[in-house]
């Protein structure tokens, strides 16, 4: 194990979001990975988007590490990768704009996101979702069990 200063290991997380409907009940998931350990965590939101669920995977995964950490992020979401990677700077310049003098749709999440990675070094990775990926399947179906269970009451 390292100090408690040092990232000598790398924290692989991988994120989902799924909607019932869209908008509708939604589900976000993440497996968090480090060295032999994994954690699972889920949440459900009752009216919500697919883009949002798949913002809020990312947030609450990365808000769940414990200490500054060097992260590899998987996710099946373009939005999300080439949000966070490519157009977020450029929204924050424009005021959250986008370049056709619109508001940035799901801000307040874009926001969220950037606070929870300025605590952390992310290597933002996308992943073909529903391809066999082991640990996107396993975020899926943590989303999509929360959507559902909240759909039917039962969370």
């Amino acid at each position: 194990m390292s100090d408690a200063g040092t990232t000598s290991k790398i924290v692989e997380i991988s994120t989902d979001g799924a909607c019932l409907g869209n908008p509708g009940p939604g589900g976000w998931g993440a497996v968090l990975r480090y060295g032999d350990v994994e954690k699972e965590i889920s949440g459900a939101e009752p009216d919500t988007t697919n883009n949002r669920m798949e913002l809020m995977g990312a947030i609450e995964a990365l808000n769940a590490l414990k200490r500054r950490s060097s992260v590899i992020l998987y996710t099946d979401s373009s939005y999300v990768r080439n949000g966070i990677t490519k157009w977020v700077a450029g929204w924050q310049r424009n005021g959250w704009k986008t370049a056709s003098k619109q508001p940035v749709k799901n801000a307040d999440l874009w926001k969220k996101l950037i606070e929870a990675e300025k605590n952390h070094e992310v290597e933002w990775r996308w992943v073909k979702g529903h391809a066999g990926d082991k640990y996107n399947e396993i975020a899926d179906t943590l989303a999509s069990s929360a959507a559902r269970e909240l759909r039917d009451g039962a969370r």
